[in-house]
């Protein structure tokens, strides 16, 4: 290679290095950097004459090349020569110097040279930098900047030249007036002490071990006075700092009296700059080095310092550190360096000062000395050992703080503390306390919420920390046991700790096991001695009550059992083997479920039975009393948790059953119900539970008590009862009689059976009664409390429900039962009619279901009277979303509280509802209770219906589940009830649907009982019923109709005869419902019963058929319009051909009505059949289309549909639709199939005619009606394979479209060729007469169809392959180019579909192809295009000997073709030429046209056109063996896999050197070849061109490059490098690095 290539690439590559695009840079950068790894001297002879040539280059230019000189350097440092290192130095110290002004990046990148030689030859380059640093003169700046940074590059070389530097530095330093000299000099005194104390930190490894630090001090020493006293004081921030930095550093080696002399003057300077600097980082550590430098030279003076020094060091302390800004964070560590180093020096000092801080400041100062005391901590555990006292008694200060922020520094000083043994020490307990308060906090913020400042130490993380401290004190601070054991539990029964129960439990937990497996005394609690400490009792009940309510506070009801169960033998001795049973299977049901999962009725009966059993097994009458007697104390601590108050009652009534002490029942019932807060609705509710509980045992003592309270002084208006109500004198009277009430119910339902019933009348209602009404001058009044009112109601309920309980033993007869059920309606009449406020209803209700069922029986009116009161009060309610106006004296509800308030209430409506039917349950009886829900059934609001139907449902389940048919009695009320329920399965109130679903599927059964059918009878009609709910859901009409008519064919199943007249006339009544939804069922149902059961019906039938003609013309709701046309169907079955003429007469397009009729034809085989061959005939004969003009003066001409036959596709289209069309589809086929198919050619690109009287409908789309019953055809013929493939193909869209019509029927003929194959041939027959048809567009159509048949098999297995290929043959003198390029590729379609028929054609099919090729009237090249594919194709099967003396003549045909501009001709070109490779096999001739075409094949692999990199990969491949390489050939075959990607680079790579091995004489035509596509039009072929050249220059050896043209080669890259595409540029520039 001439020396001229490498310089011309080189100059190349440096004019291209600043190129606008980044990657082409960094090419370009790599390519200079690789030549000069290759050639350093040469390269970097030429970077320098490029840069001394070009005086006046942009400096970003300048910096590249200079740069890329530093790269080269370091990496080959050893290869350059002496000479050119010399010369280097003088550019680098030159370009450095050049100017007099600082610009940063050029004379930073000729400096960054100078320290890459600097490593290896620091002589010369002192050399030539000292003779820019003359004493007297003030040197450059990146003369200092070079120095300073050649002392850090290369510590053991400078360190000897720094002392006679610094003496020539010296005297400079006064000349410096400009503040950047000043700063480059300071920046250099700081690397120079820095080198200077690291060489002397390593001399054992240093040159010159003699060297130390007075060799520098005095040079130093005067540096510092300089700097310290005149520069310091500077204005410039970036100065000052860089001056500290130096200053720090240089303190080290200063000489020690010059040191101390200096400290008075230099620490407050220092620390003066915090103030004039926001970036304090540089300032904390030179402080640092001042002062370690003076703590290791024994300072004096620098205790004088101390105060102002730590009031400083406090302040940077305390500044709030982003950990994310690493200077914020770096400056932190080094203050608390400076503390740490102190402390070591002056102890006392240093705590007395931390230890002020605490107690004065402001919250910033109070965590800031949190922080500096948990440092010394852990830092300087033993200078603190002595101070741990003073410590203890100084954190209570910071304790007591408001602020989280100091809270949170506190948790970590405790942390500390307790790692080292503070806690164990008197007072340590308060520091465990303050962890345990803040694992107590509340939330700061609500669910979703989130702090306004991300500061903030929120509540939430302050207590999580709490957790994990405490947990970790647990845990990981061994000696602490004993601090935490037993002591943690006084915290578990205060009230304000609640929030902390779960991580007490769960460090309890831990101890508690830990002592207990190590067997420790400890373990065992005396209670009697940890005076401290709650008992026994109060701690079993303490966590009782918060496993009650397991998701409360943080989810402490498990830790709380857990830690019950470990406290086991403490709480009791005889407690543990109970508690080991039956405390497990407690907390696996807790961590299976949620708060939402757990039904908490049945969790609160099993802990009281859980407590049952244990007090029980304890057996120790004592203590239970104790227990008792400590739980009533105890309930005052809930009067802020109600709920959990309540729990506590009923624990204190389940532990007096199992008390023994009459006298101490007596007295705890007499504390409850003095200290009850009347008031409260829960806490009267709790207190009559736990008393009704404790009557279980002593029924005797609890009434005596409560009718002895009853006549207490709490019930006389006098002064005594504030004391007996202990001065809580807001009590009413009316309130403690209503709790008594309640009372009284609850010892009702509770007490033994057998003691109660006769107490009802005398004890409990007698007293209750006393208690509700009063005597005012003998009459008696009622009281208007509502609070009295409801316990009443409750208690009525629950003396109800324990006397249906007894009589299920024993008769009784109550007599007040009327009386009783009068109060009650009486509440319920009194309740405003419009508005849900109290439980009245619902607890009415629910007594008065307990009620009906006692005897005596009630009366027919009564029970009248009572469903109507009852059904109307709660039916009328308005909807339960509906938020009432808010009056004066009450509160708006919440929401989820009226939620229940209506749940409970609509229950109890049901419940009683079941308790009157189950006293007669037969028709009448279920007549006397649906007649009042009958009327709301088609009410016109949404909700009233669907409590009518959900009651209805409800009621007949009952009644069916309750029924005994005793004699064969008819269930006369069938029909009609069917009649008002079946239109509601589709209300448009989505609920009401299902319900009324259940209701006929109840019905239906209780009719089979009826008749006669067992309980456990399954009639699988019936039950079909079941799965039309889900249809329901969400139901369309077409689901809905479905619905219906399922649903009536059952009904009509199960339906006796003499039912069907009440039925019909019920449903002609839902005609008219309030819903036209169910106005649509009642229609469905109609029509379906009289297809089913229309035969026993006659004289209905014109009545019938006269009012569906009149709702024709007005109804709307589609499936009422439905079901009036499949009654039309009868009239078409007698006048068909005036039907079909008045439909085919509707205006276009038809409306939904029309297509609706239309469709109900398709019902009736016999009618479609008719129809479907009127409608063929008149497709062929009638005319498609008419050209109209556009308009009279643009000209042009507009196909236009005709309207008839238009009519008759969409008419055709419509009656496909319906299902029973198929067996007529089937039977026609082939001919519906072929019309359908011409109409759709005839159709595309073809406009619907205009409708003047109806200008708003949307235009018919001609060919897509034609498309859409071709597609109806093919579902009715169930073709679902072809259906499903033309589906994914998307072939629908294409066929429609005149740009894709022929792509679309080419997808059609696939489809049926490989799914319908046996009805080709009569399709054939049906097509072939189109072939020859006037319009083009069929012709088209027609052709494309059977020229894709020819793609398959099926053609010759069928016998088609002639008919078909005679018609290709002729379609090629076609007028018609499309219909000739359609031609052309079927006969090339025949090698894929039949290629043992190839040969038998060959003549015809190579004389078709080649004049396809060489065709004229081919705008597109389309045909040319089809004649290359086919070719390639056909090759593939034709003999040798027919295409032998064709294989040149075609190769030269198409080689022009491969650069075609269009991908698809390029393709089928290169497909073609690896397909003729069979032919020209060991032809020298077509070697050599191989080999003419190679480089192009290489290239086009990184074609843009995936495509055609695939056909690339196929030709070079398949023509891989006659190339006459071995090694090329099996690379081709290993590497070219159409679906296997390609790695270009190492493929173009490998091959350059096979062919420089294999075919040396041809390089030189490869390489012109690959030049000529520098200019190819694609920028990917320029690249790939450009590596090639690349490879193929690197891989030749240096002997072989006279056969290349180098002269041409570079001359093309160069003009590569100057692309507009960046990709060709980097690739330009990537080969010339190969150039060496």
């Amino acid at each position: 290679m001439e020396e001229t290539d490498v310089e011309q690439v080189t100059l190349a590559l440096l004019d291209a290095a600043t190129d606008k695009d980044l990657e082409v840079q960094e090419q370009v950068r790599k390519s200079i950097l690789t030549l000069g790894k290759q050639q350093p001297d040469k390269v970097l002879a030429m970077c320098q004459d490029y840069l001394l040539k070009h005086a006046k280059l942009m400096v970003t230019h300048r910096v590249v090349i200079l740069q890329t000189i530093e790269l080269i350097i370091e990496c080959r440092i050893e290869k350059v020569s002496y000479p050119r290192i010399k010369s280097i130095i003088s550019l680098a110290s030159d370009e450095m110097t050049r100017s007099k002004e600082v610009i940063p990046d050029w004379q930073q990148a000729a400096s960054n040279i100078l320290v890459a030689v600097g490593n290896k030859h620091i002589n010369e380059i002192m050399e030539e930098i000292l003779s820019k640093f003359q004493p007297g003169l003030l040197p450059h700046f990146f003369i200092v900047q070079t120095l300073a940074n050649l002392s850090n590059a290369n510590v053991y070389g400078m360190v000897p030249f720094l002392n006679a530097i610094l003496g020539t530095m010296l005297p400079m330093l006064s000349m410096a007036k400009q503040d950047n000299m000043k700063w480059v000099f300071s920046s250099a005194l700081c690397h120079f002490s820095e080198s200077i104390q690291e060489y002397l930190a390593n001399l054992d490894k240093a040159p010159d071990p003699t060297v130390r630090k007075d060799t520098f001090s005095s040079e130093i020493s005067t540096a510092f006075d300089i700097l310290f006293n005149s520069w310091l004081q500077s204005r410039e921030s970036k100065l000052r700092l860089t001056v500290a930095e130096a200053l720090g550093s240089m303190c080290h080696l200063m000489a020690s009296d010059k040191l101390e002399e200096n400290i008075p003057k230099l620490i407050p300077a220092m620390l003066s700059l915090y103030k004039k600097n926001n970036e304090h980082y540089i300032i904390s550590k030179s402080l640092c080095q001042v002062i370690d430098a003076s703590i290791n030279m024994g300072s004096r003076v620098l205790e004088t310092q101390l105060d102002s020094l730590l009031n400083a060091l406090h302040h940077q302390v305390s500044a709030p550190v982003d950990y994310n800004n690493l200077p914020t964070a770096k400056n932190h560590n080094e203050a608390l360096r400076c503390f740490s180093l102190l402390a070591n020096s002056f102890p006392d000092r240093l705590v007395l000062f931390v230890l002020q801080k605490l107690e004065n400041g402001n919250e910033r100062s109070r965590a800031g000395s949190l922080g500096v005391l948990r440092h010394l901590l852990n830092s300087t555990a033993s200078i603190m050992e002595s101070r741990k006292l003073l410590i203890l008694a100084s954190i209570r200060q910071p304790m007591a703080d408001h602020s989280n922020k100091v809270k949170k520094r506190v948790v970590q000083v405790i942390s500390a503390m307790a790692h080292h043994g503070y806690l164990e020490l008197e007072g340590g307990e308060l520091l465990v306390r303050f962890i345990v308060q803040n694992c107590a906090l509340h939330d700061t913020y609500q669910r979703g919420e989130k702090p306004s400042e991300p500061e903030e130490v929120t509540n939430e993380s302050l207590r999580k920390m709490c957790d994990n401290t405490l947990h970790l004190l647990t845990t990981t601070v061994g000696r602490l046991a004993d601090v935490l054991w037993p002591k943690l539990l006084y915290y578990l029964t205060q009230s304000q700790y609640s929030n902390a129960t779960t991580p007490l439990c769960k460090s309890l937990i831990d101890l508690g096991n830990k002592k207990k497996n190590n067997q420790e005394p400890s373990f065992k609690i005396d209670f009697a001695q940890e005076v401290n400490l709650p008992s026994p009792q109060t701690l079993m009940a303490r966590l009782l009550v918060n496993a009650a309510f397991p998701f409360n506070h943080r989810n402490h009801g498990a830790p709380s059992l857990s830690l019950l169960q470990v406290l086991s033998v403490n709480v009791h001795p005889n407690a543990e083997i109970l508690w080991e049973k039956e405390i497990p299977p407690l907390i696996s049901l807790l961590e299976e479920s949620t708060a939402e999962s757990l039904n908490k009725k049945i969790w609160i009966e099993k802990l009281l039975k859980f407590l049952s059993k244990t007090l029980a097994t304890l057996d120790d009458d004592k203590w239970v009393c104790q227990l008792a007697a400590e739980a009533t104390r105890y309930l005052s601590t809930y009067n802020n948790a109600l709920e959990e108050k309540s729990f506590l009652y009923r624990f204190i009534g389940v532990t007096l059953q199992q008390c023994f002490n009459k006298e101490v029942v007596k007295k705890q019932l007499q504390e409850i119900l003095l200290a009850a807060r009347h008031n409260d609705a829960i806490e009267r509710e709790g207190v009559a539970m736990g008393i009704g509980l404790c009557a279980n045992s002593h029924l005797e003592g609890t009434l005596a008590k409560l009718d002895e309270f009853g006549k207490s002084d709490a019930f006389k208006k006098s002064p005594s009862i504030f004391n007996l109500l202990k001065d809580r004198n807001d009590v009413e009277v009316e309130k403690v009689k209503s709790t008594l009430i309640l009372c009284y119910g609850q010892v009702a339902l509770n007490a033994p059976p057998e003691k109660i019933l006769n107490r009802i009348d005398q004890d409990i209602l007698r007293c209750i009664s006393k208690h509700f009404s009063t005597k005012v001058l003998g009459i008696k009044v009622e009281t208007k409390d509502l609070t009295m009112k409801l316990s009443l109601i409750q208690s009525v309920g629950l003396i109800a429900k324990a006397i249906r309980e007894c009589v299920k033993k024993q008769g009784y007869f109550f007599s007040r039962k009327q009386e009783l059920i009068t109060v009650m309606l009486d509440f319920i009449k009194a309740e405003p009619a419009d508005l849900l406020r109290t439980p009245v209803r619902h607890l009415v209700m629910t007594a008065c279901a307990n009620l009906v069922p006692l005897d005596p029986a009630m009366g027919e009116n009564d029970t009248f009277d009572l469903l109507k009161v009852c059904v109307n009060s709660v039916f009328s309610l308005p909807p339960e979303t509906h938020t009432p106006e808010k009056t004066k004296e009450e509160e708006i509800m919440e929401p989820e509280q009226r939620k229940a308030l209506y749940r409970n209430t609509l229950a109890a409506l049901q419940q009683l509802l079941e308790s009157v039917l189950a006293k007669d349950p037969t028709p009448d009886g279920l007549q006397t209770v649906f007649k009042h829900i009958e009327p709301w059934l088609s009410s016109g609001q949404d909700h009233e219906r669907q409590r009518a139907v959900t009651a209805t449902a409800n009621i007949l389940t009952y009644y069916m589940d309750n029924l005994t048919v005793k004699n064969m009695v008819s269930f006369h009320n069938l029909g009609a009830l069917l009649g008002r329920l079946s239109p509601r399965c589709s209300d448009p109130h989505p609920p009401v649907r299902p319900a009324a679903v259940d209701c006929i599927y109840t019905l239906l059964y209780i009719q089979l009982r009826y008749e006669g059918f067992s309980l456990d009878h399954k009639d699988e009609a019936v039950d079909s019923l079941i799965p039309l709910k889900d249809q329901l859901e969400n139901p369309d009409h077409s689901a809905l109709y479905k619905a219906c008519s399922d649903l009536t064919k059952v009904m009509s199943k199960r339906l006796p005869q003499q039912q069907m007249t009440t039925l019909v006339f019920m449903l002609f009544e839902g005609l008219v419902d309030s819903q036209t939804n169910c106005c649509r069922a009642s229609s469905v149902i109609l029509n379906t019963l009289l297809k089913s059961r229309g035969g026993g019906l006659q004289e209905l039938v014109p009545e019938m058929l006269e009012v569906l003609h009149v709702r024709l013309q007005s109804i709307t709701e589609e499936q009422v319009r439905v079901a009036a046309c499949q009654t039309v169907l009868i009239l078409a079955s007698q006048h068909l051909q005036t039907v079909v003429n008045t439909l085919v007469n509707q205006p276009l397009p038809f409306d939904s009505w029309t297509c609706e009729m239309w469709m109900a034809l398709g019902a009736d085989p016999i009618v479609a059949n008719e129809i479907i061959e009127i409608v063929i005939e008149k497709l062929t004969i009638l005319a498609p289309y008419v050209d109209k003009k556009e308009s009279m003066i643009r000209g042009g001409t507009t196909k236009v549909a005709t309207s008839q036959p238009l009519a008759m596709t969409c008419g055709l289209k419509e009656l496909l639709l319906n299902g029973h069309s198929q067996e007529v589809a089937v039977s026609l086929f082939p001919q519906l199939f072929s019309c359908l198919t011409v109409r759709l050619g005839a159709s595309v690109g073809v406009s619907a005619p205009k409708d003047n009287n109806n200008k708003q409908a949307a235009p018919t789309h001609v060919a897509g009606v034609a498309a859409d019953a071709l597609r109806i055809l093919l579902a009715r013929a169930q073709l679902d394979e072809v259906m499903k493939r033309l589906d994914e193909d998307k072939a629908w869209e294409a066929i429609k479209e005149p740009n894709t019509h022929i792509a679309g029927v080419t997808l059609l003929a696939r489809a049926m060729s490989k799914h319908a194959g046996p009805r080709l041939p009569a399709i054939v027959e049906c097509l072939c007469p189109s072939l020859n048809n006037i319009y083009e567009s069929q012709r088209i159509t027609v052709t494309a169809f059977f020229s894709e048949l020819l793609n398959h098999h099926v053609a010759t297995e069928l016998m088609l392959i002639d008919v078909l290929m005679n018609n290709m043959m002729e379609r090629i003198s076609e007028p018609s180019c499309t219909v000739r390029m359609l031609a052309v590729r079927g006969l090339g379609n025949i090698a894929v579909g039949s290629p043992e028929k190839v040969n038998k054609y060959a003549k015809e099919l190579l004389a078709a192809m080649s004049s396809g090729m060489e065709e004229k009237d081919d705008p597109g090249k389309l045909i040319t295009l089809e004649a290359m594919s086919g070719l390639s194709k056909v090759l593939l099967y034709l003999d040798k000997k027919n295409v032998h003396l064709l294989v040149v003549y075609i190769f030269m045909r198409i080689k022009p073709f491969l650069e075609s501009e269009n991908d698809e001709i390029r393709c089928a070109s290169i497909y073609l030429m690896g397909n003729l490779s069979k032919f020209g096999s060991g032809e020298p001739v077509f070697k050599d046209q191989i080999h003419n075409v190679l480089v192009s094949l290489l290239l086009h692999l990184v074609d843009p056109n995936p495509q055609v990199v695939k056909a690339c990969k196929y030709a070079m491949r398949v023509c891989a063996p006659v190339v006459g390489s071995e090694q090329i050939t099996t690379m081709f075959q290993n590497h070219l896999h159409e679906d296997k990607s390609l790695h270009y680079g190492e493929f173009i790579n490998d091959l350059t050197k096979y062919l420089i091995q294999d075919f040396p004489g041809m390089l030189n035509f490869y390489h012109i070849s690959v030049t000529q596509f520098f200019k190819s039009n694609w920028p990917e072929v320029r690249a790939g061109a450009a590596m090639f050249i690349g490879f193929l220059l690197g891989n030749l050896p240096e002997e072989q490059l006279s056969h290349l043209n180098m002269g041409t080669i570079t001359k093309g890259l160069v003009m590569l490098l100057q692309d507009p595409d960046p990709v060709v540029r980097a690739k330009a520039a990537e080969a010339m690095g190969h150039f060496h």
